[in-house]
């Protein structure tokens, strides 16, 4: 194995951070600015998308950059998980990039499970408009009175009666259903709890101007309710949609999930690094630009082994990421589950080291809205539950290692 990025992987990561530099950098504050000014709070209804998105968004599908996620080579870029993981650090510099490449979260998960899983009228009717950037779109899996940490415990269902699909149940932290481009989403729920255990689930395509879908409220992260996209809960009351929504059929839904994360996982902890190297490079510029007592301050105290540390350990993860993402390219995600589960521990935490740093070094402007150090802390610390908490992930890797010791749980 070697990790040395391909040339067509080069290329496009030397592509990306050009149209950063000159498209998104020098308007990407401005362009928060202008969220923060149209504010209402959890007032969904109220939020609109700053008209620069979609300027940018064209640029970049006119570049060629676009969707550069997806593998296929017709319908995206063709990279590999391997070829992938770098371009996406180079997005995760910034809070905003990812969107305008097509490239965010949740849409890349939703557009690979309909690009795997989806029957051909699936992805006519909502693949291609993802795809296209024209609709944005939702992961209903999270609940609120259970613990999610243990899928199995879901509680909210998705019965086949005759040709619908019924559901009801509540889910939260369904990111992105704020957003007022937010036309679709996936629903996780039960279906088969007589099946096994691993069986009993299914995904089911819902729009959301479904008869019973409603939202009722937005819930803040750290007092910020992330708009213009949001982390809704939203609860399903007698919904009914076609049995043709059903994604592979009932029962399949652990097995669309595993599939989903995987690749998930890698973007995750790869945009994580890229942020961490942005932080990185705002700790180094502040500690120079300012002195107390006599000296720089990244002179005084622990803050150039700080650095170091950051060093070493952003490189550390980036290792460990690179390697389950050659993994998946070469055995696919079920057998590089120890080395998902371990990146997904390792990226959120550096970058929330990283960060706390950072915001230490730059004193009170760390904590303000002028650099995007809380942003980056707000990311690292809610991605150490989203997709699975640590525990799980280590839990995870140890029973993995005692099975192949031949030992039980």
């Amino acid at each position: 194995m070697h990790f040395d990025a391909s040339a067509r992987s080069k290329d496009t990561q030397k592509r990306v951070r050009a149209f950063i530099a000159q498209h998104i950098t020098p308007i990407e504050h401005d362009y928060w600015e202008q969220v923060l000014a149209q504010r209402h709070g959890g007032d969904w209804a109220q939020w609109v998308i700053p008209p620069v998105v979609e300027e940018l968004k064209a640029k970049a599908k006119a570049e060629g950059l676009w969707n550069l996620f997806l593998p296929d080579p017709t319908l995206g870029a063709g990279l590999s998980v391997l070829e992938y993981a770098p371009v996406c650090e180079e997005m995760g510099k910034s809070l905003m990039a990812p969107e305008i490449f097509n490239c965010n979260a949740p849409d890349t998960g939703n557009m690979e499970v309909l690009w795997k899983y989806g029957s051909e009228a699936q992805k006519e009717q909502w693949l291609l408009p993802l795809l296209a950037g024209e609709i944005r779109s939702v992961f209903f899996m999270t609940e609120p009175e259970v613990a999610s940490s243990d899928a199995t415990n879901m509680q909210a269902t998705a019965k086949l009666e005759g040709d619908e699909v019924v559901i009801n149940g509540r889910k939260w932290w369904s990111s992105g259903v704020g957003d007022p481009r937010c036309k679709i989403g996936i629903f996780m729920g039960l279906s088969a709890p007589e099946a096994g255990r691993h069986n009993q689930h299914s995904m089911v395509l819902v729009p959301m101007d479904t008869p019973g879908v409603t939202i009722e409220r937005m819930l803040p992260v750290f007092g910020e309710f992330d708009e213009p996209h949001g982390h809704g809960e939203v609860v399903f009351r007698d919904v009914r949609v076609p049995k043709e929504n059903l994604i592979a059929g009932l029962g399949r839904g652990f097995e669309i999930a595993q599939g989903r994360l995987g690749p998930g996982r890698i973007h995750h902890c790869m945009r994580c690094l890229g942020a961490a190297e942005s932080v990185l490079d705002l700790m180094i510029k502040r500690g120079m630009s300012r002195t107390a007592f006599g000296k720089p301050v990244l002179n005084l105290g622990g803050n150039r082994e700080r650095v170091a540390d950051a060093r070493i350990a952003i490189d550390q993860a980036r290792l460990l990421t690179l390697f389950a993402a050659w993994k998946i390219d070469q055995v696919g995600a079920i057998p590089a589950m120890t080395e998902i589960s371990a990146i997904k521990v390792v990226a959120p935490n550096v970058l929330q080291q990283v960060c706390d740093w950072a915001i230490q070094l730059h004193g009170g402007m760390g904590v303000s809205r002028d650099v995007p150090l809380t942003a980056f802390y707000a990311q690292a610390r809610s991605l150490r539950l989203a997709d699975g908490p640590d525990e799980v992930h280590k839990g995870v890797i140890a029973r993995i290692e005692l099975a192949k010791r031949g030992l039980g749980k």
